[in-house]
């Protein structure tokens, strides 16, 4: 009889056990559910952290490690949003499906490129194997204003179509550019 009740307490702390796993995964979900990033919040942490390691001691190599990191990061990104004329403006990512090697998020992109504005929304598919990790882009759907340009219609819907978004941001860096200085070069000309 000992025995008996035993088990039904150990069949209870592993089914509690589970519920506690499954609530903790559950949190951390909600966590990352959507979150939004704008230019100006992506840059407080970064200052934040450099102010709080500045006056640390020389003992710690490797928080003066990381905020040399930090500040190469910093750089590359300003240099890349000059070089492409792309910033964006927000972000959000939602998990929708998620197992051990296989998650699926929806993510929603806006922004600007010169001065053209967009907004992006796909799903990205991250199958893992033992080995690797591949994404893959689903559901690409790009909103912008172009105005009434069949040719930049054609270019959204094609990348759509075949969810190449390092296409889509590699054309739109160049025709926004051009449209830029074709935009200037009319007003100069009022």
């Amino acid at each position: 009889m000992d025995s008996n009740i035993f088990q039904v307490y150990e069949d209870e702390i592993q089914s509690l056990e589970e519920e506690i796993t499954l609530l903790a995964e559950k949190y951390e979900d909600s966590q990352q559910e959507t979150t939004f990033f704008s230019k100006k919040e992506l840059l407080m942490p970064i200052k934040s952290f450099q102010r709080k390691f500045r006056g640390e001691p020389e003992g710690h190599e490797s928080s003066s490690s990381l905020i040399a990191q930090l500040g190469n990061l910093e750089t590359n990104f300003s240099c890349l949003m000059k070089f492409t004329g792309i910033q964006f403006t927000s972000h959000s990512k939602k998990t929708v499906e998620k197992t051990r090697n296989r998650t699926v998020q929806t993510h929603k992109l806006s922004g600007n490129c010169h001065s053209l504005s967009f907004q992006l929304e796909f799903q990205l598919l991250e199958m893992q194997n033992k080995d690797n990790v591949s994404a893959v882009v689903t559901d690409l759907s790009i909103t912008m204003e172009s105005g009434e340009d069949s040719d930049l219609s054609k270019f959204v819907s094609s990348t759509e179509e075949h969810g190449n978004l390092l296409t889509f941001f590699r054309s739109f860096s160049s025709y926004a550019e051009w449209h830029e200085l074709r935009r200037c070069t009319f007003l100069h000309f009022k």
